[in-house]
């Protein structure tokens, strides 16, 4: 079959100019060329041979074995990462994506928190994000809307390696046992559930602390008398009193993350070659589309890590109860279900919405951020994987 310099061919040993160590299965893989050039093969073989006019030529599958050599292309496969150095790339690249990420959206992320607070002090109560920076930096100070920004640094480089490794091996592995060379809406969203766990694990003590210190008068003077005070008055449990609303939340917002990513991808870039305008548009809207969705879980999440205390105050001489008490003999918000009914009771319906601009542009280029970096990155570091082998190869030969 041929179309638009596309040729479909199937070979076998005998056929002319195919080298004759190609045997058993691999004998009657599919090649495909473009123009005379080798794009791929359907099997996981090395094939060598020399047409008139061109050069050797090496091909290896998109998921290629250890034994199989690096193809001598200069487009790099950077969707299909060589074995043995792989989780380590989606590592790397995903731990700098994540720094990038939170750190150049850490303004905007604590407006969100300012915003979403149940019973705000007449100084925080802002109209708009724009307003609200404005407020923050004329009365706070310039450096106020970054505090606590190294705390989520540290946090956000480990959490967001797990993250990208766990989707990137659990996508490639359940792809293939359900659709064998192709994409699975279905795989990319258990992919999603299953980072999303690794990932909240390690990063829910950064976001307690760091949400402590976003809040509006925070008493802490910095990330080490927070974290400290922390343990001293409600123990080790407060670093993880959210962590079951974080994982209700962000198991539909990944899934609906990675599948609107996965799905843009598709329309945009079908071919999955390296390309950051696709990259960015998919990311924003991606994330975008899950913030709206999951913003009432996030208002919930906001309450337990911070315990607004005004609102706790509220709820007590309300109902004298809707709080459990702690060691110290202070009243706190425990559990998701509690985090609803404290919400509903402080603004009904609408306070469940509470920051949801905020939120929306703040996951729209966080997102985009997030996924331009990250494709980058491995674009970069697989493409020198490439290079290192096809030299060693090149020097084997010699």
């Amino acid at each position: 079959m041929e179309a638009d310099g596309f040729m479909s061919r199937r070979t076998s040993v005998e056929a002319a100019g195919v080298d004759s160590r190609v045997t058993g299965p691999a004998a009657r893989a599919e090649i495909r060329w473009s123009g005379g050039r080798l794009l791929g093969t359907s099997g996981g073989f090395h094939v060598s041979s020399r047409m008139a006019g061109e050069q050797d030529f090496v091909s290896v599958s998109h998921r290629s074995t250890p034994e199989t050599l690096t193809s001598v292309e200069t487009e790099v496969d950077y969707e299909g990462l060589p074995q043995g150095v792989s989780t380590s790339t989606h590592m790397l690249a995903g731990a700098v994506a994540g720094i990038m990420e939170h750190c150049v959206m850490y303004p905007v992320d604590c407006v969100k928190t300012r915003m979403q607070s149940l019973h705000p002090e007449p100084g925080a109560r802002y109209r708009n994000v724009m307003d609200a920076l404005r407020q923050i930096v004329q009365t706070e100070g310039v450096w106020r809307p970054i505090r606590g920004v190294n705390v989520l640094a540290v946090g956000a480089g480990p959490a967001h390696a797990l993250y990208f490794a766990c989707y990137e091996k659990i996508k490639f592995s359940l792809s293939d046992a359900v659709h064998p060379g192709t994409n699975s809406h279905f795989a990319n969203g258990v992919a999603g559930c299953m980072a999303t766990v690794l990932h909240d694990a390690t990063m829910n003590p950064a976001e307690v602390v760091k949400q402590r210190m976003q809040m509006f008068n925070s008493p802490y003077r910095g990330v080490v008398d927070c974290v400290s005070s922390l343990l001293r008055h409600e123990g080790p449990a407060a670093f993880y009193r959210s962590y079951t609303t974080q994982l209700t939340m962000n198991v539909p917002f990944q899934v609906l993350h990675f599948m609107t990513y996965e799905y843009l991808q598709e329309l945009l870039n079908p071919h999955r070659q390296y390309n950051p305008s696709s990259h960015v548009v998919s990311g924003a809207l991606a994330g975008a589309l899950a913030a709206a969705a999951t913003t009432p879980l996030d208002v919930c999440k906001t309450l337990l890590n911070t315990q607004e205390t005004r609102a706790i105050h509220v709820i007590q001489a309300e109902t004298g109860a809707g709080a459990v008490a702690s060691a110290s003999g202070s009243r706190q918000i425990s559990g998701l279900g509690e985090a609803f009914r404290t919400v509903y009771r402080m603004g009904g319906f609408p306070a469940f919405f509470k920051g949801v601009q905020a939120r929306v542009i703040y996951q729209m280029p966080s997102t985009a951020i997030s996924w331009s970096v990250y494709e980058f990155f491995k674009y970069i570091l697989t493409k020198r994987q490439h290079e290192r082998r096809l030299h060693g190869d090149r020097d084997g030969d010699k």
